[in-house]
């Protein structure tokens, strides 16, 4: 089978909150296959020291500040995105958040801050950069899912009912857009090393442990991990996937786990 399938080369590609982390390495991904990436960030400093990162890695950016909650703003500023740098025939809706706050102590405003972010946000994303896939003939989105897709965890009530409502809307995009030549699929990442779980990722500190030993492969996912899921999502490779979401979480949802004490 020919590499071309996933030759990326002359695509644009918009990584929602690109500026680190996950977005960050699909981001690089999508510009090793060839793409031309752009990234927005709602924070000033976060996305100029995400422009440095990037030149570190050989790889130019177009970054716009955008806070993807905000419809009026997004309305406008694709616009702009596509006549400064083209038009956008990949959208990877990353952008999220999470607060992990047990549901009785929660307030209705800090749930809805998530959903605003994690499901609101790629509602509008989606159906701003849609408007140009669907005159254009075809484009490609992908939804940054999340095990909690799936599965429930104490504290992570409202991300967990976002991204629950993320893959419902990825299928429901699909529904109404493959139709266009528009695939619509998501990523559900598994536990990934990252800045926000450093903390938690040393030798013998119970959440460590246990995500090692829940985990069939054996490790935590490296961001990098994610990287390849997105290429296929996003190339020719992919054309007739739609409404899919492609777990990325090292075998965990495949086992119902082992023993503390089974090797």
């Amino acid at each position: 089978m020919s590499t071309k399938l996933f030759d990326l080369t002359g695509k644009n590609a918009l990584v929602t909150g690109g500026t680190h982390g996950i977005g960050m390495a699909i981001a690089a991904g999508l510009a090793e296959a060839g793409a031309t990436i752009i990234i927005n960030e709602r924070v000033p400093e976060k996305l100029e020291a995400s422009k440095l990162r990037f030149a570190e890695k050989g790889i130019h950016i177009h970054a716009y500040l955008l806070d993807v909650t905000d419809e009026d703003a997004v309305e406008t500023t694709i616009p702009v995105m596509e006549k400064e740098v083209g038009p956008i025939d990949i959208l990877v809706n990353n952008a999220g958040i999470i607060k992990r706050i047990p549901i009785l102590e929660m307030s209705a405003a800090e749930f809805s801050e998530v959903l605003d972010v994690d499901l609101t946000g790629p509602f509008i994303m989606g159906k701003a950069v849609a408007k140009g896939m669907i005159a254009r003939g075809g484009g490609k989105i992908i939804n940054m899912c999340s095990m909690m897709s799936e599965l429930g965890r104490n504290t992570v009530s409202a991300y967990a009912s976002a991204k629950g409502g993320l893959k419902m809307l990825t299928r429901n995009m699909a529904t109404e857009w493959a139709r266009h030549n528009i695939q619509i699929n998501g990523i559900g990442p598994g536990y990934i090393a990252t800045s926000q779980t450093e903390p938690i990722r040393v030798d013998g500190h119970p959440f460590n442990d246990f995500i090692i030993h829940r985990t069939p492969a054996g490790r935590w996912g490296d961001p990098e991990d994610l990287a390849g899921a997105a290429v296929f999502l996003a190339s020719r490779a992919s054309d007739f996937v739609n409404g899919h979401v492609l777990y990325v979480d090292g075998g965990i949802l495949a086992t119902i786990g082992k023993p503390a004490n089974e090797e």
